[in-house]
């Protein structure tokens, strides 16, 4: 069998010659690399789906190709072809591959297959960093930033013109087996590859296309469902109480939209019935009148005939009539909404995202959570447009980082419990200071308006600012306490608070921290590292990737701040 890549990398450990070794200082970042993967992590996550024995070459070293594309990415390199080159040519990367020359293919599997494996590395150099004396929690900062997915906008289609490519799909399906059934036989399509020589990688290449836009049609179908049922509990939840309140006697005020012409109807059958009512009442006591006397009751006490003559039932009527207009044009309205509502048939997961300037991009929205010395202790990648609903994870996921990094930092590198003040949210009602658990280790969380809302601002978790509105508009407000009030104000008790203690010095100066805490880290990876697009598809490998990204960050931070050299891995 042929050497692995540690037993090539101990007997030759450059395979370059001798005048060129020198090249690379003993603190030259991809030796650091190197030895961080060889000596202090644990990769047998990367190591579990390695294929062994059986017929073919030896494969590849899991942590060669890990360090890899540790290093690729850290050069603003994403390409498969084009680190296969790189291989070839730069030192760097013959020092890691160690006379080694893996394909495209390879390199692209090794990255595709990685999933959970990642957010393991992730973690597992968060701890390095932390026992290095990095991740400072005195002030953190949460943001979310938008990275384009490898699919286009132009992809989008509606639920419409799904459901019309799934079905062209299904006739053209028939079509051809019919074809072939008549052409082969039953069963046989004719140009089958033997079994024996049939590859994994040639299966799984059939149909992708057809797969993905029958998964976005399923998707769109399913929130299209559970839209239209969330929407019925809470028109039924809202005509219950009007219904109710009406019973009772007290002040309804108007119809809530969407039963207005069911209430409508209801109403113009009470009025009809009540003064059809009347008739017959009047018309039985008439009868009865003639019976006894012959005579009659007087006509200018019948009631107007037929009931819908009445004044008040043609009053219902046209209210009825206005309420299934005013719904008619309420459910044209949905309609053209839910014709906006689009799946990617490129990549289902993505969606279209909001960017500055009035621009979409189709991509994902990546939450970050940063510390004081630009380390991101906690990450996900979410497909929702917004930040407002991610405060909460984001929080407990920052609390359990931080009791996670207490447990990997020397002493003399941990932050001190800070007292919680009294008006920062805490469930037991009392600051923390046991200075073990995340809630008191993190000092103040730092976030924008994109977060704002009574819930973020009340539930338990570390101290938090969060802005009420644009920073220069807070700023100003706190300057002159009788300028007019801007867009995004105080909107709750919470928020009202959170708005005051933003206009005192103290707040004003923590709450400038927040752009280059959350910002930096986004600015290195987006700018420095040139990670602006996905390469892989679907929740699952965007977010493996997502993790490189953001431990390949942590590393640089590490090494470019000093903390992550040769002597310092030989004291850990």
């Amino acid at each position: 069998m042929a050497k692995g890549y540690r037993e090539v990398w101990r007997d030759q450990p450059f395979l370059l010659p001798p005048d060129m070794r020198d090249l690379l200082g003993r603190d030259h970042p991809v030796l650091l690399v190197i030895r961080v993967v060889e000596e202090h992590l644990d990769t047998s996550a990367f190591h579990g789906g390695r294929r062994t024995g059986g017929a073919g070459a030896a494969g590849y070293d899991p942590d060669m190709l890990l360090i890899l594309l540790v290093w690729a990415y850290a050069n603003r390199v994403t390409s498969s072809r084009r680190i296969e080159q790189l291989c070839r040519s730069d030192l760097a990367f013959l020092v890691i591959c160690a006379g080694n020359h893996p394909d495209h293919s390879t390199i692209s599997r090794f990255r595709e297959q990685a999933g959970d494996a990642m957010a393991v590395l992730f973690g597992q150099v968060l701890g390095l960093c932390a026992q290095l004396g990095m991740a400072r929690l005195g002030t953190v900062a949460l943001d979310g930033t938008k990275v384009a997915a490898s699919a286009s906008k132009s992809a989008n289609r509606s639920l419409r013109r799904l459901r019309e490519l799934g079905a062209e799909i299904a006739a053209e399906h028939a079509a051809r087996d019919a074809a072939e059934d008549a052409r082969f036989g039953a069963g046989i399509r004719g140009d089958e590859v033997p079994e024996e020589v049939r590859s994994p990688q040639s299966l799984a290449g059939e149909r992708d296309r057809d797969e993905r836009i029958s998964r976005a049609l399923a998707e769109l179908e399913a929130e299209e469902k559970a839209a239209a049922e969330a929407a019925r509990e809470d028109q039924a939840a809202k005509t219950a109480e009007f219904r109710a309140r009406k019973a009772a006697g007290q002040r309804t005020g108007p119809a809530p939209a969407g039963s207005e012409a069911e209430l409508a109807q209801e109403k113009l059958d009470r009025e009809t019935a009540a003064q059809q009512a009347k008739i017959d009442d009047w018309n039985a006591r008439d009868a009865a009148a003639r019976a006894a006397t012959g005579k009659g009751l007087s006509r200018k006490t019948r009631p107007g005939s037929p009931a819908g003559s009445y004044v008040r039932v043609r009053q219902a009527a046209a209210d009825l009539d206005r309420a299934r207009a005013r719904e008619t044009a309420r459910d044209a309205a949905r309609a053209r909404e839910r014709g906006k509502r689009t799946r990617n048939t490129t990549d289902p997961d993505s969606r279209l995202m909001p960017v500055r300037g009035g621009a979409f991009i189709q991509g994902y929205n990546a939450q970050n959570l940063a510390s004081e010395d630009g380390l991101i202790i906690a990450t996900r990648l979410t497909g929702t447009p917004g930040d407002v609903t991610w405060f909460e994870p984001m929080l407990a996921a920052a609390e359990a980082a931080a009791a996670f990094i207490a447990s990997r930092q020397p002493p003399a590198a941990r932050t001190a419990p800070r007292p919680r003040p009294a008006a920062s949210p805490d469930t037991a009602g009392t600051g923390c200071a046991c200075g073990t658990c995340g809630r008191c280790l993190i000092g103040l969380v730092l976030a924008d308006a994109g977060y704002k809302s009574e819930d973020n601002m009340t539930c338990p978790g570390p101290d938090r600012l969060i802005a009420t509105g644009k920073h220069r508009d807070l700023e100003k407000k706190a300057r002159d306490p009788g300028a007019p009030p801007g867009p995004g104000q105080p909107d709750g008790p919470a928020t009202a608070a959170m708005a005051e203690r933003l206009k005192t010095e103290q707040g004003i100066t923590a709450y400038r921290q927040r752009g280059h805490i959350a910002e930096t880290p986004h600015a290195s990876i987006k700018h420095n590292l040139g990670f602006r697009q996905f390469t892989m598809r679907g929740t699952t490998r965007t977010t493996a990737e997502w993790h490189l990204i953001t431990t390949v960050h942590n590393l640089l931070t590490a090494i470019t701040s000093g903390h992550l050299t040769t002597q310092a891995l030989t004291a850990l």
